[in-house]
C-alpha cells in the first residue's frame, strides 16, 4: 500500500523543507523531485480541457503540463514520451499529474514519489482531492527564523510583516488539517529537532511513512546535487553539513521591533510548537499590531474567496479528479 501513497512535504516558506526533501530523496525508495509549479495552475485551469475521457483532451492537458514553464525540464524526463504516458493514463487530472511524478521516481530507481512545495499549505483541500491517500509531512520552524530567512531571499518581496502572517496562518491551517486526517496521514516535525537529532527525527518520519530508516538519509550531498540546482543559491545550506548553530541566527538578523511584534502576535502559536518568547524584542505599537492583522486578514480573505470559487466550480462542473495510479 505504501508504494502507492504520494508524500507531500509542506510548511511555511523557509522552514527547511528543501533540506528535508533532500534527506528524503537520499532514501533508496523515495524520490523527491525538484520543486515543480504545475499542479496548482493545472487544477485551476482544468475545465478548459473538457472531458478527459476523450484522448484528445488528455493530449492537450499533457502538452500543456510538459510545456509549462514551471521547471518540468528540471525533472530530466523525455517530453514526447511523457505526453504519451499521460494520454495512456486514467482520465483524471490527478492521474495525469501522478504519472509525471511516478515516472520521475522510476527514473531514479525509486518506488515512491513525493512533492515539496511550501505554498501548498494554502491548498491542501485541492491536494487531497487529487491524491486522496496522500501522506502529509508538515515541517515547522521557529517563525522568527522563517521571517529572518525570508528577509534575506530576493524572491520574497512582501516584507517581514507578511512573512509573519504567513507563518501563523500556515501553522494554523496545517494543524487544522492534521486534526481532520485519520491516523497515518499527517506527521509534524520541527526543523530544530531535525538539525539537533537527525537520526531520531528521520527514524520517526520513516516509521510514519511505513519505510525503513536508511543511513543514506544522513549523507545527503549526492541527493542535493540531483534535485537542488546550482542557481538556487538560497538553498545552499541544503548541501552542507547540518549546523545547529544557525537555529538562533534570527537574534542577529531581526530588529528589536520585528522580534517584539512577532512574539506579541504569534505567542500562542509559538508555544504550541515549543518556542518561547525571547524577551529581547521591543513592545509593538498599536499601529504595528494593526499592520500585522491587516496582512493576515487580507491573506485569509484571498484564501477563502479562492476556496468559495472552487467549491462553486466543482458543483457546477463535477468531474472525477483523483489519481488512479
Amino acid at each position: 500500500m505504501s508504494e502507492n501513497r504520494p508524500i507531500f512535504l509542506v510548511g511555511c516558506p523557509r522552514s527547511g523543507t528543501t533540506l528535508l526533501s533532500v534527506m528524503m530523496h537520499a532514501h533508496p525508495r523515495i524520490a523527491m523531485p525538484p520543486e515543480t509549479r504545475f499542479l496548482i495552475p493545472a487544477y485551476r485551469n482544468r475545465l478548459q480541457y473538457g472531458d478527459l475521457a476523450q484522448p484528445e483532451n488528455r493530449r492537450r492537458l499533457a502538452e500543456d503540463l510538459i510545456l509549462d514553464p514551471g521547471r518540468f525540464h528540471e525533472l530530466q524526463l523525455d517530453k514526447a514520451e511523457m505526453v504519451e504516458k499521460i494520454v495512456a493514463a486514467p482520465p483524471t487530472l490527478g492521474s495525469a499529474l501522478g504519472t509525471i511524478w511516478r515516472e520521475y521516481a522510476r527514473s531514479r530507481g525509486k518506488a515512491r514519489w513525493g512533492e515539496k512545495r511550501p505554498a501548498y499549505w494554502r491548498d491542501m483541500g485541492m491536494i487531497l482531492r487529487l491524491f486522496p491517500e496522500a501522506q502529509i509531512v508538515h515541517l515547522v520552524r521557529d517563525g522568527r527564523a522563517c521571517v529572518a530567512s525570508l528577509k534575506r531571499v530576493h524572491w520574497w518581496t512582501s516584507g517581514p510583516v507578511s512573512a509573519m502572517s504567513s507563518w501563523t496562518l500556515a501553522d494554523a491551517e496545517l494543524r487544522r488539517l492534521g486534526r481532520r486526517l485519520p491516523a497515518g496521514r499527517y506527521h509534524r516535525l520541527r526543523y530544530e529537532d531535525l538539525l539537533s537529532e537527525p537520526r531520531a527525527e528521520l527514524g520517526r518520519l520513516c516509521a510514519f511513512l511505513g519505510e525503513e530508516f536508511d543511513e543514506a538519509m544522513l549523507d545527503h550531498g549526492g541527493a542535493a546535487d540531483d534535485i537542488v540546482k546550482s542557481y538556487k543559491t538560497w538553498h545552499e545550506k541544503a548541501r552542507g553539513d547540518l549546523d545547529p548553530k544557525r537555529i538562533e541566527a534570527w537574534r542577529r538578523e531581526l530588529t528589536a521591533d520585528e522580534i517584539g511584534l512577532f512574539e506579541a502576535v504569534a505567542q500562542r502559536a509559538m508555544r504550541r510548537n515549543g518556542y518561547e518568547p525571547s524577551g529581547i524584542g521591543r513592545a509593538p505599537s498599536a499601529a504595528d499590531r494593526a499592520g500585522y492583522y491587516r496582512s493576515a486578514a487580507h491573506k485569509v480573505a484571498v484564501i477563502y474567496k479562492e476556496r468559495a470559487t472552487d467549491a462553486l466550480e466543482r458543483r457546477r462542473h463535477p468531474q472525477e479528479l483523483a489519481d488512479r495510479g
